[in-house]
């Protein structure tokens, strides 16, 4: 007791200065990744943002997250974050940076968070070095630059920690409830990721706190039931309200947030099985997909139409998708196969990974010596707590059926916390010639610079090899002059160290510049040379440097001279949910995409859930309107001008202004007017709100009477698709397809205009 007083004293003393000018300088790198021309993602992932341009309408649409102004269909995560969104854009008007703002700003009060959890501690400089790993984790600003939801979760996990902290140093039950009431918000974030943390909680309460076993069971009884509560207050109220009173539960298959949460959201994840297969429930996530072959190419072909079924035909007896984490080396979205080594396969290693290393290393300092009874010292108790939140989390995303690179955000405060005090225990244990530990700082630096060439080596025809051969070689060299001059003690010593510190953390600098450089992906958010591509992962091999998007497949909407369906993505045939690739927010295709083929830009993927890469479709005029805005959402918010006035003009007083099969079509029409679209099958066309009988009551009503039918998000729809296709008229393409619709999204150039009146 009477040790922690003195530390506890020794922490006031240090905090009366109130400002660091060493912290100064990384809150601004930190700002700066964060922040720095976030104004020119004009829409951001558009599949969120037409949600946001949804909520600011009503407070109907506000409370239930709906994806449409219409109050159709929600969004497929938990309102918090939304609502945080939707009063930023109520405060500075509906922007693409409006909605990004409160994630970049959460993405820099992590970086000082976490600077004060290490600093009270473990010391100023351990804390400084940890805020410094946390601003360039490659993933961090990659995600804060976005409107996802990682930033903010970690930011507010974050917060919860400071309040655990805080109640063991204060020995109030207050503070206890507090911290777990906010996982509980955390839980409205993202769901069963927030309770990821979970363990470390427990574990650093139970260790921490000097008072007896039945007031610490008691205590963490009475804050867990306060965290569920809290979790699951907006599940509660939504899914007992009537179903005809508030929008369908996207991705969901029984229109339920508890559904949601503890299956598509929250066990599916690792088990793999996120598929959602419409009508057919007992589908295998882990069911093989197919796709068309890698090798396909734009072409130009008036006979695309039959090269393409030809090809399709032949794709699906020889290649197959296969489930996540199989099949090519980098797994499905670049996030390798599952085991102990996961995280530092290519595609997440230059995401996260390039202090693991150095961080094992700190951790065999900090708790060498510890004996399983104790007793434990302050800075022991706390290493505990990161060590738990870092293992659970690692295991995790090292056997998940799966994740997208982002998510990896979780692993950030961990590892630069350990980063930073181990930094100055290593240091410390160096400088006093501590035995066996003096050699883990030059061992850390050595293990931790070879990992760094491995992460780098497959961008060697993107950063070329000096970058590589200068960490290698500096970090050889630093290690081995550390352990040579291990005896002496010097200044030059002390340059060396911090020489070490500056190589260690030269190239992660520079990946979290990346989305900076080269652009971002707001619906993948990932760093590295290709950032763009939100594939984050070394650039594919393919020789074909004009194909678009993923394997040269063209989007929906969009159309660049050849026949409409050359290059469009087909269902697999078989597939009960029509074989649709799901993406974020947050869902899966079940199987492996290769990363964007031939240069970074070389075309624009558009995806359900709205985004792509950034760039724009090859032969397309597209360098125009991507001059000086960056339109990273996908949907791109463009609309086809000449089918807008069409369904203005001919609209009837109908509620919505068209249907669609799923958000891809709808986003960018919601983004730019306002108006109800309806997403028929939700996210990814595969939920299953839609009945026949339904439509006809909505089609009498007249509600709606345009349906706009492309090859996607047909799962679950399948009755629907086919009577509106037998009872409805087909507006001829020269009525409402644009001729210049090859640089512009939505309905455009690959789907069917239909009409139906009923009387």
């Amino acid at each position: 007791m009477k040790h922690m007083n003195s530390e506890v004293k020794e922490e006031r003393t240090s905090n009366k200065k109130r400002i660091d000018l060493f912290l100064v300088p990384i809150v601004l790198i930190a700002a700066f990744l964060n922040l720095f021309k976030i104004w020119t993602d004009e829409y951001a992932n558009a599949y969120y943002t037409a949600a946001v341009k949804s909520m600011l309408q009503s407070f109907h649409n506000f409370f239930y997250a709906s994806f449409d102004p219409g109050g159709y269909v929600t969004i497929d995560k938990p309102p918090v974050v939304f609502w945080i969104q939707t009063i930023s854009a109520k405060i500075f008007g509906f922007h693409g940076w409006s909605v990004i703002l409160p994630q970049a700003l959460a993405g820099l009060g992590s970086v000082l968070l976490l600077y004060v959890l290490v600093k009270r501690t473990f010391g100023v400089w351990a804390g400084r070095f940890a805020a410094l790993a946390m601003a360039l984790t490659p993933i961090v600003p990659a995600v804060s630059r976005t409107n996802n939801i990682d930033s903010m979760l970690v930011f507010t996990l974050l917060v919860a920690t400071w309040m655990l902290f805080r109640a063991v140093r204060t020995a109030k039950f207050g503070w206890v409830l507090a911290a777990f009431a906010m996982i509980g918000v955390a839980f409205n974030m993202k769901m069963l990721q927030a309770y990821m943390v979970l363990p470390a909680f427990y574990v650093f309460y139970v260790v921490a706190t000097k008072i007896t076993w039945k007031k610490k069971i008691a205590f963490l009884t009475t804050a867990t039931a306060l965290m569920l509560a809290v979790s699951v207050s907006w599940a509660v109220v939504v899914d007992s309200t009537s179903a005809d009173k508030r929008p369908y539960m996207g991705s969901s298959q029984t229109n339920s947030v508890l559904e949601l949460a503890f299956g598509y959201n929250g066990i599916n994840r690792l088990t793999g099985n996120t598929s959602v297969t419409g009508s057919s429930h007992k589908q295998p996530a882990q069911a093989q997909q197919q796709t068309a072959s890698s090798e396909t190419k734009q072409t130009s072909n008036s006979n695309a139409e039959s090269s393409q079924s030809s090809n399709q035909s032949k794709s699906s007896s020889s290649k197959k998708m296969q489930a996540p984490g199989g099949g090519n080396q980098n797994g499905m979205f670049n996030t390798g196969n599952p085991g102990p080594f996961r995280l530092f396969q290519k595609g997440l290693s230059d995401q996260i990974s390039w202090l693991l290393p150095f961080v094992i290393f700190s951790i065999v300092g900090l708790f060498a010596g510890v004996k399983f009874k104790g007793p434990y010292t302050t800075k022991q108790k706390e290493s505990l707590f990161w060590l738990a939140w870092l293992l659970p989390v690692a295991v995790f995303f090292s056997i998940a059926g799966f994740f997208h690179q982002y998510y990896l955000i979780m692993l950030a405060p961990p590892i630069a916390a350990f980063a930073g005090a181990g930094a100055v225990a290593l240091w410390s244990m160096y400088k006093q010639r501590n035995g066996w530990k003096s050699w883990l700082l030059p061992g850390g630096i050595l293990t931790t610079a070879a990992l760094q060439v491995y992460i780098m080596s497959p961008y060697v025809s993107s950063i070329g090899v000096a970058p590589i051969a200068g960490v290698g070689a500096l970090g050889v060299i630093l290690a081995l002059v550390l352990a040579v001059r291990k005896e002496r003690k010097n200044s030059v010593t002390n340059y060396l160290g911090v020489a070490a510190m500056v190589v260690l953390l030269a190239m992660p600098a520079y990946w979290a510049m990346t989305p900076i450089i080269y652009g971002g992906n707001s619906m993948l958010p990932a760093a590295g040379p290709d950032s763009s591509s939100g594939m984050g992962g070394p650039p594919s091999t393919a020789t074909n440097s004009k194909q678009s998007g993923f394997n040269g497949m063209q989007p929906p909407g969009s159309s660049n001279g050849n026949s409409s369906s050359n290059n469009q993505m087909q269902p697999p045939s078989g597939s009960s949910n029509g074989g649709q690739m799901q993406m974020p927010g947050g869902s899966s295709n079940n199987g492996q995409m290769q990363p964007p083929s031939g240069s970074s830009n070389s075309g624009q993927m558009q995806m359900p859930g709205g985004s792509s890469n950034n760039s724009q479709m090859p032969n397309s005029s597209s360098s125009k309107s991507s001059s000086s805005k960056r339109k990273s959402g996908g949907m791109n918010a463009e609309v086809n001008k000449k089918l807008l006035n069409y369904l203005t003009k001919n609209n009837t007083g109908e509620k919505y202004l068209f249907a669609t099969t799923d958000s891809t079509s709808a986003a960018p029409y919601i983004i730019k007017t306002g108006k109800p679209v309806m997403a028929m099958g939700g996210f990814s066309g595969s939920d299953p709100i839609l009945t026949v009988s339904k439509l006809k009551a909505m089609i009498k009503k007249g509600e709606v009477k345009y349906f706009y039918l492309s090859g996607m998000g047909k799962g679950g729809q399948s009755d629907v698709i086919t009577w509106i296709k037998e009872n409805s008229k087909e507006i001829p393409s020269s009525k409402w397809q644009s001729t210049s619709s090859s640089s512009q999204q939505g309905p455009s150039g690959n789907g069917t205009l239909y009409e139906i009146t009923l009387k």
